[in-house]
């Protein structure tokens, strides 16, 4: 076996865990902040699995990197705007260590000075596929989450300066476990247009109200991510290594037909194109462009899937006996979402008010502290884990965001920055609404971005359930 990823033991008296599955379980379906979990998994055999160990595992397997630029420009490296090597973790590592070429080969015409190499966002179940017996050593039931391990959760590795581009998370919430090197942090996303280590206030002058909220994670640290926070991860060591997972959450139901309506427009107008470059609207880790007739049934069984979950929910809600403690705990993030429906009321703070009632019931205040540590808008700094995010509430987004795009994200990094700040990372338009009339023409790509746009697509999600109800 290899080397293990180094890792400070246990102190004495901290070889059992601050929190109990159950209450891990509670403090992630009810925190809206990001935080870093310490002391919660000293005892997983996933610690052992740096670099070196994996490329030993994998013996030979290559797995796709994302080749980057290490230079700072105001436009961020998209996943569509990147290269891409079929490579070894040991060409991988040989290249990052400065070997002759021969021995890193596929990386030979990328200066690792100047470039750098992201695999991000390997479903383990898929390379480890001949390997199950390795899931095990991912062990989320210590989080409350009974039977989750690796085959639910994803791989990512990276040299210093890889990078994912500021997005929020379509789905669930995000538990993001480092095992080497230092970093933080992620699948279908809304990318923004900022360039959040370098941006371009001349053409997004609000970003300059966006709160950043960094957190540097380290080994044996675990990320929670709220639910639609942006986010940039950022590797700050030679060689990182993350394991993250997604949690499912009850609000997923009318994101995913939101996603099937956002394939649809895509696929259906690019592809009437000719040539069609439906590829610069699908993240290159997506399966290619699917047909109509294939988009309308996902379309079709994402909606079933929600009515028949609404029919759940109001059963649920109308039997007293369903409402025992365990049932106040883990639904807390779907009564978030049921308080209010109305897009006035996103606005008036009722949905907020309705949510905070039923978070007091269970507790009285998260308990922060050493094991527990809240990541800060970066002038509240006051820990060892640097604080970083950029807040902002996907609530917003959908009524204001102008600038994102829907698609697959990948991230995962050494240096997080994290916000809820929609507005300032989505709404950045007015700069270039000023153009020429006389100049203007429009295209394909200008529809497509009025039409994904998430108030858009939310609306039409709205009324097509409606319409299904009726």
């Amino acid at each position: 076996m290899a080397e293990a990823a180094a890792l400070d033991p246990p102190l004495p008296g901290e070889d059992v865990k601050p929190f109990t599955p159950e209450k891990a379980k509670e403090i992630v379906m009810c925190l809206q902040q990001p935080a870093v979990f310490c002391n919660m998994v000293f005892d997983w055999p996933v610690l052992y699995w740096n670099a070196k160990y994996l490329s030993e595992v994998l013996d030979g397997r290559t797995i796709r990197f994302r080749m980057g630029m290490k230079k700072r420009d105001a436009a961020p490296q998209f996943e569509t705007k990147c290269s891409y090597v079929e490579a070894t973790l040991e060409e991988f590592l040989a290249w990052t260590s400065g070997q002759p070429t021969c021995v890193s080969r596929p990386f030979s015409c990328y200066d690792s000075s100047k470039y750098w190499a992201y695999a991000d966002y390997k479903y383990i179940a898929r390379i480890f596929e001949d390997k199950t017996e390795i899931f095990k050593d991912i062990m989320w039931s210590d989080f409350g989450f009974p039977g989750r391990n690796g085959k639910e959760s994803t791989l990512w590795i990276g040299s210093a300066g890889a990078n994912t581009p500021c997005h929020l998370d379509s789905y669930g919430c995000n538990l993001v476990l480092q095992i080497q090197g230092r970093i933080p942090y992620e699948e279908s996303s809304i990318f923004s247009k900022v360039n959040v280590v370098n941006p371009d206030l001349k053409h997004y002058p609000r970003f300059t109200k966006a709160r950043a909220h960094v957190v540097t994670l380290n080994p044996g640290q675990v990320l929670f991510v709220p639910r639609h926070w942006w986010h940039y991860v950022e590797s700050v060591d030679p060689i990182t290594v993350s394991i993250n997972s997604w949690i499912e959450l009850d609000a997923d139901h009318k994101a995913r037909v939101e996603e099937a309506i956002t394939r649809t427009l895509v696929c259906a107008i690019k592809s009437a194109e000719n040539p069609s470059p439906v590829d610069a609207w699908l993240n290159p880790t997506e399966v290619e462009a699917t047909s109509h007739e294939i988009n309308l049934q996902y379309l079709n069984g994402a909606m079933s899937a929600y009515l028949e979950y609404q029919k759940v929910t109001v059963s649920e809600d109308r039997d007293p006996s369903t409402h025992d403690t365990e049932k106040e705990a883990s639904s807390c993030k779907r009564r978030k979402i049921q308080v209010n429906t109305k897009p006035e009321d996103y606005k008036s703070g009722t949905h907020e008010a309705g949510f905070t009632v039923v978070k007091a019931k269970k507790f009285e205040k998260i308990p922060f502290g050493v094991h527990l540590i809240p990541v800060l808008p970066q002038s509240q700094e006051a820990s060892s884990v640097a604080a970083g995010a950029v807040e902002s509430d996907s609530r917003d987004l959908l009524s204001k965001n102008e600038e994102g795009h829907f698609g697959k994200s990948r991230c995962t990094g050494k240096q997080s920055v994290m916000s809820n700040d929609c507005e300032t990372l989505a709404d950045q338009t007015d700069s270039d609404s000023t153009a020429n009339s006389s100049q203007m023409a429009i295209s394909t790509n200008d529809l497509l971005d009025c039409l994904v746009n998430p108030q858009v697509v939310s609306l039409v999600a709205g009324l097509l359930l409606e319409r299904e109800r009726v």
